[in-house]
């Protein structure tokens, strides 16, 4: 099956997907760089390997836009935030995702690890998460809380599943997200897209990784 997207297609792609999305686009938040962080969900080889039963194509073709969001979020000092979704080797915190989906990711194995290309540094928080969202039974909220954070950039895989969850989430929680479109990947253009739009239109505001990145410049 062919890549919905490509690093090399990304761009364009993204113009289009915001122009589709741009009614319901209304939010006009500004990221305030002082009160941000960056959130970098389940980038690993579970998801970005082409062998894996769970191949996020989307994946793949985001890794630069997000390396190149870290590599700006570390240079001004803000905190960055990786997520891992693992299972028990013996999947005791398995639940109805035993059955739901083909393969687990089992915590210790090298599929579980992140990509080697975004490698967290030793102060980097890393959230490990059983389910979609980034919030759910761990201590994402306290840590956000504790480091004094409005603004959340949510990047990842997959967007419909883990970076929709947590987009939601962190409205619930009162925060001000910001979802650029070329920042997050699914395994079709069809899902991604249907969820930018659920996205932008209740919960966050649906941007470019370019954008986000002047923003944090300015």
């Amino acid at each position: 099956m062919q890549p919905y997207v490509t690093p090399e297609t990304l761009p364009t792609l993204t113009q289009i997907w915001l122009e589709k999305i741009e009614q319901f686009n209304q939010q006009a938040m500004v990221l305030n760089p002082s009160q941000s962080a960056l959130l970098v969900i389940d980038m690993q080889p579970f998801f970005l390997d082409p062998q894996s039963p769970t191949f996020a194509c989307g994946g793949l073709a985001i890794l630069p836009n997000v390396k190149e969001l870290l590599t700006t979020f570390r240079r001004l000092n803000r905190p960055v935030i990786f997520t891992r979704h693992v299972h028990h080797p013996a999947k005791l915190d398995a639940g109805i995702m035993e059955w739901w989906w083909e393969g687990m990711c089992t915590e210790g194995s090298p599929e579980s690890e992140i990509h080697p290309e975004l490698a967290p540094l030793p102060q980097e928080k890393v959230i490990f998460k059983h389910r979609y969202s980034a919030f759910y039974n761990t201590d994402l909220e306290t840590v956000l809380r504790c480091l004094k954070i409005s603004d959340l950039v949510i990047t990842g895989v997959l967007t419909n599943l883990c970076c929709e969850s947590t987009a939601r989430d962190a409205y619930f929680r009162d925060y001000r997200v910001f979802f650029p479109a070329d920042g997050s990947g699914s395994i079709n253009e069809e899902m991604h897209l249907a969820s930018l739009l659920n996205i932008a239109f209740g919960f966050a505001k649906v941007t470019s990784c370019e954008e986000i990145l002047h923003q944090l410049n300015s």
